[in-house]
């Protein structure tokens, strides 16, 4: 496609930022703001407005460089931790989801959304139009809850649920609950609902005069939480993807199997690099010097010309005994050494041994005869 065709049909194709972020650059809002500020090219001329549809002949630049392939369609399932918010970048600071994941995936964005205190089976994916296919209510996915609530209720009033009911003017549909079991004051629940809105579990309790202390997601549509642990994260594989989706949601949400799969680099800040510990100095002199880092080398001694350096002289045979600073000290007496408290007493021992045997030897005095 030449650019002239381009500009002249600019609904055929998809939209220039749905196929930035389909490559995974960057989300579409982002991509919104690169094109207003110039850093998008088509077939080499600078655009200015995201109001245009590309086709596959279309060379599309960011920045100069040609945007990357797209890499196929992956499913990843998330064991969300409590305390994290399903965003990208929250304007309170809390600590987001896709700031826990590893640096070593793909730029991912969840199907649907868990609230801060939900904890649970959440799933994530590197293709906008499939999360957008299974977040409608008209795929049909079901969607289970283990719930932990405060107070009291009966089964008769939950299976009122599946026809429906409206909290607040807000109409939910169909909902399955079942009473699993009663601990003290909490009732543990299984919800399980199609269309997953805002606070949907949490509002349909507090209307039934319960209040939700933990709320748990252990399923979406296929795809169960199982042994997951908090906080890890496992790849579908793209086989077992095909088959759990079908034709029909795989053509609606236009998936593709076929793509590359890219091997994503963490970036390595300079505070997060690992650092060097400093090998340790050997102890002969020779080497010693070879293995110490620069940081710890020590700078030689410089001598003036004033004090030099003495040369070490070696003494012949005959100068040893001189009397000089170098001599060295006469040995020690070793009589005067201590030879061990063991050894102390054996002569202690021996010294005793032998006074016995000196009195036994001499002739005892008898008495006199008379």
């Amino acid at each position: 496609m030449t650019k002239q065709k381009a500009a002249e049909s600019p609904y055929e194709g998809e939209r220039i930022a749905k196929v930035m972020a389909r490559a995974g650059l960057c989300s579409r809002r982002e991509a919104e703001s690169w094109i207003a500020a110039g850093r998008v090219s088509v077939n080499g001329a600078t655009i200015k407005s995201p109001a245009l549809n590309i086709g596959a002949g279309d060379t599309v630049a960011v920045d100069g460089k040609p945007l990357p392939k797209a890499e196929r369609t992956r499913l990843f399932l998330y064991h969300k931790p409590r305390g994290l918010v399903t965003t990208h970048a929250d304007p309170e600071g809390r600590p987001t989801i896709f700031g826990k994941l590893p640096k070593d995936l793909p730029r991912l964005i969840s199907v649907g959304r868990l609230d801060l205190s939900t904890e649970g089976l959440l799933l994530l994916t590197n293709d906008g139009g499939l999360a957008r296919v299974l977040e409608l209510p008209e795929t049909g996915w079901l969607r289970r809850y283990r719930v932990r609530a405060h107070g009291g209720v009966t089964q008769p009033q939950l299976d009122a649920l599946r026809k429906g009911v409206t909290v607040d003017g807000i109409r939910y549909g169909e909902i399955e609950a079942t009473i699993d079991r009663h601990q003290g004051a909490n009732s543990w629940l299984t919800f399980a609902i199609r269309e997953g809105k805002n606070r949907e579990v949490r509002n349909v309790l507090e209307h039934l005069g319960l209040r939700v202390n933990r709320l748990i997601r252990v399923s979406f549509g296929p795809f169960q939480l199982g042994d997951l642990a908090e906080g890890s994260v496992e790849e579908i594989r793209t086989r077992h993807l095909r088959e759990q989706l079908g034709e029909r949601i795989a053509s609606t949400a236009n998936v593709d199997f076929t793509g590359p799969i890219v091997l994503h680099r963490p970036a390595v800040h300079d505070e997060e690099a690992p650092k060097k510990m400093p090998a340790k100095p050997s102890r002969d002199p020779e080497v010693r010097g070879k293995h110490i880092s620069k940081d710890d080398k020590r700078q030689p001694r410089r001598h003036s010309s004033k004090s030099a350096p003495r040369p070490s002289v070696q003494r012949s045979k005959d100068d040893r005994h001189r009397p000089g600073k170098t001599e060295a000290r006469p040995p020690r007496d070793d009589r005067n050494k201590s030879r061990g408290p063991r050894r102390d007493e054996r002569d202690n021992f021996k010294k005793k041994q032998d006074r016995f045997k000196h009195r036994a030897a001499k002739p005892r005095g008898g008495k006199r005869d008379r």
